[in-house]
């Protein structure tokens, strides 16, 4: 009997069977554990089908189908699960009428679930969307993390500075995770290397067992699953119990504190020794574990390490996965004794890399010492890779000794140090950009060398988002509003979504998207006020800027604008200004001092701003803390206007350009990353893009930018940076931001000064056209109409098309 034929009985004796079995009395969260665990009963169930129809499949492929996929990533930002899974199970009508016999509702249950703090930003979510695609085009996939007990840190904002909290997401349990506890493998640290060239074996001197907790991602239209495995490390020898004898109890537990410490967090501090080394261990971690893992299912699927690379695809999202061929190369080397040129075949044949960044600081280095330590028998396979990959080198590209040091594994300039990148490149069979634009300059600039000595290696798959978690989980009135106009279909085939566009002009159309949005806006106002206490109108135009705090994503030239609508607005208050709420969220990494001050700055701002009784209530400046995939589902349905501003050149993709659109947003941003290909879709008219494009930011930094130049031309962009260099916005402490204005007026890395006054007068067209509701709805519509091709149900397609596909030849 499948899940659709089953009645609310069904449901209410499963739940109320979940209920007794917990012993804990009946109240919300023994509800939402209930809910849980009647869910979880069926997903197993699905699970269980899943793996027996993947190995069937995998056993008798042929070349074009799937291989099984494994996408090695550090974060995968899930957000709460309890309502995908509702929805998935088509569960909606039974689990509303159990809940409202105890006197609740899902919607109440469903705000008790915390978000699972497994990512931060983009990277992260983009993962989570892919494995919500995976399961919803039944591949074989799983998707590989670690289990990190505090997440990144939880975001508290005291006396207007962010203040970072361990954020304890599993302090009352994950009821969605399930414990393999037969899954388990060792994984070494430090140590030392011995044997003959051909013949090496690592002695490592540390070791610790990694146990594999499964998080299970359902399809919505079928009974497909997705597998998260997640890693949580343990120690191999959990007590020495000879030194806690003596009473050496700090002995005595080292190994499990050295264990432990690799859960905690998410991207610790690397500004330390300390911290560079637990990143190293915790990317070890992951990628060793997983790498046993699927080589030990391919081997009991029937398979053998000859046919790997024919079953299975290894795929490292960024560079933190790197260590993943050399993890793959090492089993196939000391486990199975395979033969150098085998062995790296099989490795080469089965990794791909995304690249998610064209910043050269930003692709991960690991000092040779730190490497050598930590790691040794991995260095000595790095080092016999670049060995192999140089002499190729030098003989296709005889005397360039400068495209041989520029291409090399090891950087040998300074202190010695593994590029990851550059291993990620020549390790893949396949390696691709995140957008058109980021792939093209990625192959212009930053992997220019690489793309010479390998030119059919780079492609590009554009990024997505899934409809099912950011279209009708997070805006469910606007997507009965789509079923009605267009029929359900959009929601397993987003380019359905076109047929919005021919009904664009249709005054109903913009009524009713103008009816939904305010709703959205309603209720984002009510939690807002109950969560910050800040009263927002609306009715105003919702301003929305989220995403992680970074100078290139530019949120202070967001600021820079606020300060000056907020001069103009004094300065002529019975004008008929555009009431308007701006809204930040995002975290800045702990160490990023300058992020930091940014956050500080806003809220600085929205102090002095929200109760200027000048202003009449007619401009809010909101900062968000602690923004996360549940606050961003409440967010983006109720947004207007959504701020994509990145120096263009700089955003290798984004994806919540994709959301704020699906959402009916309208966009103002940069020619950057995939707002050109929205833009393209949707037609340029129909956003607001302003600021230099990427030829003439390159032509700019060469010829030396001098921002005084910019800043000397500009009256508006001079009196804005006084008054925060003066303390407009920190009153009792004048030189507080000086940095930041210092900064603009010496350096100004991303080019703020340059694309300011653009930047504002597109800012009056906005308000301009938010004046006509009619108007602004219609290009609302006609943004949704360009989304089709933004899903990542395409993008995985483009995956397989691409490289996940078994080879057509060899």
């Amino acid at each position: 009997m499948t899940i659709s034929s089953k009645t609310a009985a069904w449901f209410d004796h499963a739940f109320q069977r979940h209920i007794s079995l917990s012993g804990a009395p009946s109240s919300p969260a023994s509800w939402l554990n209930a809910m849980a665990g009647t869910c979880r009963t069926e997903l197993l169930r699905r699970w269980v089908d899943t793996q027996s129809k993947d190995r069937a499949r995998l056993a008798t492929m042929q070349s074009g189908d799937a291989r099984r996929v494994h996408y090695l990533s550090m974060e995968f930002l899930m957000g709460r699960a309890m309502g995908n899974a509702i929805a998935a199970l088509g569960l909606q009508h039974s689990a509303h009428e159990v809940l409202a016999r105890h006197g609740s509702d899902v919607a109440a249950l469903l705000e008790r679930e915390v978000d699972a703090a497994l990512g931060n930003g983009g990277l992260g979510r983009l993962a989570a969307c892919f494995l919500d695609s995976l399961a919803e085009l039944e591949l074989p996939a799983f998707g590989y993390g670690l289990r990190y007990q505090y997440g990144m840190f939880a975001q508290r904002i005291v006396d207007g500075q962010q203040v970072e909290t361990p954020d304890d997401w599993l302090r009352d349990g994950n009821p969605w995770e399930v414990a393999r506890h037969e899954v388990r493998y060792l994984v070494g640290f430090g140590g030392y290397v011995e044997g003959e060239a051909t013949r090496r074996r690592w002695i490592p001197n540390e070791m610790v067992q990694a146990q594999a907790y499964d998080f299970i991602v359902p399809a919505h239209h079928g009974e497909h699953v997705a597998t998260l495995r997640q890693w949580h490390a343990t120690p191999a020898r959990p007590l020495d119990f000879a030194a806690l004898s003596r009473g050496d109890v700090e002995t005595a537990a080292r190994d499990r504190t050295r264990a432990d410490v690799l859960n905690w967090v998410l991207y610790p501090d690397d500004s330390t020794v300390a911290g560079r080394t637990l990143r190293l261990r915790q990317e070890a971690l992951l990628v060793s574990a997983s790498v046993q893992d699927m080589m030990a299912r391919h081997l009991n699927e029937g398979g053998n390490v000859f046919n790997f690379a024919q079953r299975n695809v290894v795929h490292l999202n960024d560079t933190h996965p790197a260590l993943a061929p050399l993890e793959l190369m090492r089993l196939l080397l000391d486990e199975h004794r395979l033969p150098w040129d085998a062995a790296w075949a099989i490795t080469h044949a089965a990794c791909s890399y995304t690249n998610h960044t064209l910043m050269p600081e930003a692709l991960e280095t690991w000092p040779v010492s730190l490497f050598e330590q930590q790691l040794p028998r991995h260095l000595d396979i790095a080092y016999e890779i670049n060995h192999r990959f140089l002499l190729d080198v030098r003989t296709r590209f005889p005397g360039d000794e400068a495209l041989i040091q520029r291409v090399s594994i090891v950087d040998e300039q300074g202190e010695k140090r593994v590029r990851m990148g550059t291993l990620s490149i020549v390790a893949s069979r396949r390696v691709n950009g995140v957008s058109a634009l980021h792939s093209q300059l990625m192959v212009q600039t930053l992997f220019a060398d690489f793309a010479r000595i390998f030119p059919t290696r780079f492609f590009n798959v554009t990024n997505g988002v899934t409809p099912r978690r950011w279209l009708v989980q997070a805006n469910p009135a606007l997507a009965t509003l789509l079923d009605r106009r267009l029929s359900p279909s959009w929601r397993r085939d987003l380019m359905a979504l076109k047929g919005l566009g021919d009904q664009a002009s249709d005054p109903t159309l913009a009524q009713d998207l103008q009816a939904v949005k305010f709703t959205n806006k309603q209720r984002l106002a009510a939690w807002l006020y109950e969560r910050l206490g800040i009263e927002i109108d609306p009715q105003s135009l919702v301003d929305v800027h989220v995403k992680r705090i970074h100078e290139y994503k530019r949120q202070l030239l967001n600021l820079l604008h606020v300060a000056a609508r907020w001069q103009a607005m004094v300065d002529d208050p019975e004008r008929d200004w555009v009431p308007r709420t701006v809204i930040l969220a995002g975290k800045a990494a702990s160490a990023y001092r300058t992020a930091k001050q940014i956050i500080r700055l806003a809220n600085d701002m929205s102090r002095v701003i929200n109760n200027d009784a000048r202003l009449k209530g007619r401009l809010k400046l909101v900062f968000i803390p602690d923004y996360s995939v549940s606050v961003a589902e409440r967010v983006m349905p109720a947004a207007d206007l959504s701020e994509q501003i990145s120096t263009a050149g700089t955003e290798a993709s984004g994806t919540g350009n994709m959301k704020f659109s699906l959402n009916g947003a309208l966009t103002i941003g940069t020619w950057d990353g995939a707002n050109i290909e929205m833009a393209e879709s949707m037609g340029a008219e129909n956003m607001f893009v302003f600021g230099l494009r990427t030829d003439a930011v390159r032509a700019l930094e060469q010829a030396g930018h001098t921002p005084a130049t910019f800043i000397a031309k500009s009256p508006t962009l001079t009196r804005v940076l006084e008054a925060i260099e003066e303390g407009a916005f920190s009153p009792a402490e004048p030189a507080r931001h000086r940095g930041l204005v210092d900064d603009l007026r010496h350096r100004d890395r991303y080019l703020l000064t340059a694309d300011f006054d653009d930047y504002v007068a597109t800012q009056a067209r906005v308000d301009a056209c938010f004046k006509d509701p009619m108007a602004w709805h219609t290009l609302a519509a006609r943004n949704i109409a360009g989304m089709g091709p933004f899903s990542a149900d395409r993008a995985i397609q483009d995956y397989v098309r691409e490289v996940w596909a078994l080879p057509t030849s060899p």
